[in-house]
């Protein structure tokens, strides 16, 4: 590690210690990534993103905080945070065993258990780059179609990544969702629960980063794991149904849930996500 002026100079601003060394964490594709070694001996992690949209760390700041309260799936300590950076205790990876993703299930199961007051949450926040709108809505069906399937739909069809054929095909899934997910209250979601987003730790443990939180249907983050392929999965949901068991017929649902992820890799990114989403709704439609 040798030591980047800047960001050392910034991260003691916030955390009142000083940093004896820094080193870039590739692997992230939006903000600047370091490794803090203080002067204590600790480490830390420090995301640094020039011209942040308002309120971009602190919506992440916030929800890991609000994950953290369920007192389920752990989450990396929150350090500091202002509009241009967030600072967070460094988590030390290490590797999957089947113990952690029976633990991983369990814990993941708490957190949803621990519940939300509505649908959405009382501040917008992002996912990846994208502005995402939390406002609340009485049902789930509600608030699935107009905070997270309708929005993102019109984005990928502005940017030609989704055909208008293929957007009618999702919009007439729409009016359905009542009948196709049964309502079971709102659960407290990480929100972005792909794989990227899970660090299997260095003492057989497992943390959850980077969460779009928010309230919401259960099987929506079990969805999310499932859509990039988590390590272990089958593990995780059997250990998950151990301490709360799922509603019959969720595996036929995992598509719907699987909308909203793809709809915003379509507007990120364009490719084949646009049609990949019109083929999980043409199951449906």
């Amino acid at each position: 590690m040798t030591r980047q002026p800047h960001i050392a100079r910034r991260a003691e601003e916030l955390l009142g210690s000083a940093v004896a060394a820094t080193a870039p964490v590739a692997g992230g594709d939006i903000s600047t990534a370091t490794k803090l070694r203080l002067s204590s001996g600790r480490s830390a992690f420090m995301k640094t993103l020039t011209n942040a949209p308002a309120g971009f760390f602190e919506a992440e700041a916030a929800g890991l905080r609000w994950l953290g309260e369920a007192g389920g799936v752990q989450v990396p300590e929150v350090l500091a945070v202002e509009s241009d950076c967030l600072i967070l205790e460094w988590v030390e990876p290490g590797k999957l065993t089947t113990e952690a993703a029976t633990d991983f299930g369990r814990a993941l199961a708490k957190t949803h258990d621990a519940g939300a007051p509505a649908y959405g949450l009382e501040r917008d926040g992002f996912i990846g780059r994208l502005p995402l709108p939390n406002k609340t809505a009485p049902t789930w069906a509600e608030f699935y179609a107009t905070k997270r399937v309708l929005p993102y739909l019109k984005l990928a069809r502005d940017r030609g990544s989704v055909t208008p054929e293929g957007a009618d095909l999702v919009e007439s899934i729409i009016g359905k969702l009542p009948d196709l997910v049964p309502e079971e209250g709102p659960r407290r979601l990480h929100g972005d629960l792909w794989n990227g987003n899970v660090i299997w730790t260095h003492d057989a443990g497992c943390c959850v980063i980077d969460p779009a939180a928010h309230g919401g249907h259960r099987e929506t983050d079990l969805a999310m794991l499932a859509l990039f392929g988590l390590p272990h999965l089958p593990r995780v949901l059997q250990a998950y149904e151990e301490v709360s068991p799922l509603a019959d017929g969720w595996p036929d649902r995992v598509g719907l849930h699987q909308l909203h992820p793809l709809l915003v890799h379509a507007s990120l990114f364009g490719g084949g996500y646009g049609a990949r989403a019109a083929e999980v709704a043409s199951r449906y439609a």
